[in-house]
């Protein structure tokens, strides 16, 4: 399914497959195109293939068939014949992923978790990566928490810095993999809020998520994803609001409780 957006893509994916087990299918076929500016959010039901084709964007999983071009590159292709995939590192490189456990290194500060990708990648001098980091720390309110370890943080917190983290690559893309989902209720806000800023700043995003009010209010694009297909693929005012899918109507009633 592709958006009607006339511009190159800026991913390009193509017959892509992925399984864990012969029984175990996981991504079956999808063609996807997303451009610049896209705020892309998969919703769907568990072990629809959604966090996996995030992974796979990543570099993090191997792929069975298919290809994924970025930003007009070519980024990961599989070789059937050998069972390999290769990887641009590059190109990877453009992308940056933030996870639902936060994954800080507990043992640094919240700066030294910043600055140490910039420094260590790319040989930026740590007096202007800590300059970068302080003034991400300032725009997502964590500026008092430059110094302390990441213990000492409240869930919200940490995934604040885990975003910061990610953007300090300068990345082309974000993904997130439902990021909200290990918070507790009241800290879920925080974070949404961080990525509704990037969203005004036109970041490219792909976003997994349950959380279907912020799918809503996030999204330029809604892909509904089931048994390791796109079943439909819209606007949200569409996807979400008038179905056209049997399956995707299903999901919808079950998640809200209501007739969808």
């Amino acid at each position: 399914m592709m958006s009607t957006n006339t511009s190159a893509p800026l991913v390009s994916i193509r017959g892509l497959h992925k399984a864990y087990s012969p029984t175990v299918q996981v991504i079956k076929g999808i063609d996807l195109d997303m451009h610049a500016g896209d705020r892309l959010v998969v919703i769907g039901p568990s072990g629809g293939g959604k966090s996996t084709l995030l992974r796979v964007l990543m570099g993090l999983e191997t792929i069975d068939k298919g290809s994924i071009a970025f930003d007009g590159q070519p980024y990961i292709q599989a070789d059937e014949a050998r069972g390999k995939t290769s990887i641009d590192t590059k190109v990877r490189n453009s992308i940056g992923m933030v996870f639902q456990n936060y994954t800080l290194f507990p043992h640094l500060t919240i700066v030294e978790n910043l600055i140490l990708a910039p420094c260590k990648s790319r040989g930026e001098k740590e007096s202007v990566a800590k300059d970068r980091a302080l003034t991400f720390l300032t725009r997502f309110g964590l500026r008092d928490k430059a110094t302390v370890y990441p213990s000492q943080l409240s869930g919200g917190q940490k995934q604040r810095v885990a975003i910061a983290r990610a953007l300090m690559l300068d990345p082309k893309l974000m993904l997130f993999d439902e990021v909200t989902s290990a918070l507790d209720p009241e800290l879920v806000a925080e974070v949404e809020q961080v990525i509704q800023q990037l969203a005004l700043q036109n970041l490219s995003m792909m976003i997994v998520t349950h959380d279907m009010w912020f799918a809503k209010n996030i999204a330029s694009r809604v892909l509904f994803c089931a048994g390791g297909t796109i079943v439909e693929d819209g606007p949200p005012e569409q996807v979400m609001g008038a179905p056209r899918e049997e399956r995707t109507r299903e999901f919808l009633s079950r998640v809200f409780h209501i007739g969808a």
